[in-house]
């Protein structure tokens, strides 16, 4: 009786033992879990970049850099950046921001224009004349105000980066003047603006999409296209062009976006971190978007003639697509626009 009584007390102490490494196992497991979830590597945070040009492009350059400040400064954060529409395309980036599943993207402003048309500003021919007049622009009152409109959209404007001025290119004559223009297939953007100030100007524009581009001129389909230096040449199209001139017709801004609902996410040292490391990364990006563009023109007048429209020529242009931004202005709003010329004329 007094063995059987050892031997019950021995099994009980066993299966004591067990049942308490068996939830001790399990609380472990558990606290793992949790300490895993929402972060990335070491319990930090992971911000995700996503951006449509090449990781040869100088944003992509300027988004490295902003991966390089925000994690010197924070402990608790890490950067992600994603080239080449390798996550989404500018558009279905934006949305992404606005449901949470994406925190960051630096589009141009065209996109833009779909969620707030006030954006449209940006797209008005002939207007911005330098990138000292857009620096003003950009970095005064108004450019703030403009940065502050995305936050209805559930986004959250930190800075303004740069592309840069679309210049034209064509496979059919040197363009000098408005009569150069007349009649030549120019691609575009599916932008109405664009469309209608091209059409302004004599040509025959022709919305398609920057993918299919290449191939379009290869075959002769489109004579010419319109894009800053840089994307010109990273694009190889001197391959399939002969002719390069200085329109700058239009000058597009890169917006640094976040996810609003992210944003209120961050501590408010992670905010300041951030909203510090992206205007830092737009004064880089700007230099060397300035830097590369001259680059890129030199190298482009070693494959293709380059033509230079005078200043007295440029006057022309202007008056030429004048019914184009009177045609936008109610669209786009009127009170914008007149504070957008008004703030360029100040500039000037």
């Amino acid at each position: 009786m007094k063995n059987l009584k050892v031997t019950f007390l021995s099994i009980l102490i066993v299966c004591t033992m067990i049942l308490a490494a068996c939830g001790g196992n399990s609380n472990s497991a558990s606290s793992s879990e949790k300490g895993s979830s929402g972060s990335g590597e070491g319990g930090k945070r992971t911000l995700r970049v996503s951006i449509g040009v090449n990781d040869k492009h100088p944003e992509y350059e300027a988004a490295m850099k902003f991966k390089e400040l925000v994690e010197a400064e924070s402990d608790d954060l890490k950067v992600e950046v994603y080239h080449s529409g390798q996550i989404a395309d500018d558009r279905s980036a934006i949305e992404m921001l606005q449901f949470g599943s994406l925190d960051i993207t630096i589009p141009s402003t065209s996109p833009l224009v779909n969620f707030v048309p006030e954006f449209g500003v940006f797209d008005l021919p002939f207007t911005i004349p330098n990138e000292e007049v857009a620096d003003k622009v950009l970095d005064g009152p108004f450019g703030d105000k403009m940065l502050e409109m995305v936050d209805d959209q559930k986004l959250v404007g930190l800075a303004w980066w740069e592309n840069g001025f679309r210049n034209l290119t064509n496979d059919v004559r040197p363009v000098a003047t408005m009569e150069d223009v007349k009649g030549l297939k120019i691609r575009t953007m599916e932008n109405e603006i664009h469309l209608d100030a091209w059409k302004a100007l004599g040509a025959n524009p022709t919305p398609m999409a920057f993918t299919e581009l290449f191939t379009a001129l290869q075959q002769g389909t489109i004579d010419g296209q319109e894009n800053p230096y840089p994307t010109i040449l990273l694009s190889k199209y001197p391959e399939v062009q002969k002719y390069v001139s200085n329109t700058s017709h239009v000058y597009t801004p890169f917006i640094f976006l976040f996810s609003k609902q992210i944003w209120e996410e961050l501590s408010s040292d992670q905010q300041k971190i951030v909203k510090k490391a992206a205007v830092e990364a737009g004064k880089f990006n700007r230099e060397r978007n300035r830097q590369v563009a001259e680059e890129s023109l030199e190298k482009l007048k070693e494959e293709m003639t380059f033509t230079e429209i005078k200043e007295e020529e440029f006057g022309k242009f202007q008056e030429a697509v004048k019914p184009v931004i009177d045609k936008y202005k109610d669209k786009i709003g009127p009170e914008i626009v007149d504070q957008f010329l008004d703030e360029i004329e100040k500039a000037k």
